[in-house]
């Protein structure tokens, strides 16, 4: 099971934080902090792999990352979850953030993060991975986008008093 969906800054930044288990907020801070000094201290040549002993988290855990360009993607996994496998959903939910956000950066996760959650929430839920395949989440992402642009009262109601006005203005 997933435990945690981390992604950090180079700086220790937290950028989008998801627990799955329900820990006080003083618990979480200290994870977070513990995951970041173990993470940005690795070169971008060691393993992707690292054991969570000797941590806050509990025996047996693992964080399974990615670093690109300046965020780390950090994924806490207990030890029935295999390594590879979230390496690979860490790599699907880049790259649906990429085609979403079109070459994503930390600037999108941070003025998009209803978005950016939602993307997360299609590939993992309550800690459980629900889907993997990119091509399923763009098209759930898609539908929701003209859901939101069929619904929106108040786009509407200005896009037709701008139009009242401009008609106004013209003498029409």
């Amino acid at each position: 099971m997933i435990k945690a969906i981390l992604v950090i800054n180079d700086h220790g930044k937290p950028r989008l934080l998801k627990f799955y288990e329900t820990k006080d907020v003083p618990l979480q801070q200290k994870r977070l902090q513990e995951t970041f000094k173990l993470v940005s201290r690795r070169s971008d040549y060691m393993c992707n792999f690292v054991e969570g002993d000797g941590t806050s988290w509990e025996k047996g855990t693992k964080l399974i990352y990615r670093h690109y360009a300046t965020l780390f993607f950090v994924f806490v996994v207990d030890s029935t979850e295999s390594e590879l496998g979230i390496l690979d959903l860490i790599q699907t939910f880049v790259e649906t953030l990429d085609v979403c956000f079109r070459n994503v950066c930390e600037l999108d996760m941070i003025f998009n993060m209803d978005r950016v959650h939602f993307i997360l929430d299609e590939i993992v839920q309550g800690g459980m991975v629900v889907e993997t395949r990119k091509d399923e989440i763009l098209k759930a992402i898609n539908e929701q986008k003209s859901i939101e642009s069929d619904d929106d009262p108040i786009t509407s109601l200005l896009t037709s008093a701008k139009d009242e006005i401009g008609n106004k203005i013209l003498g029409k």
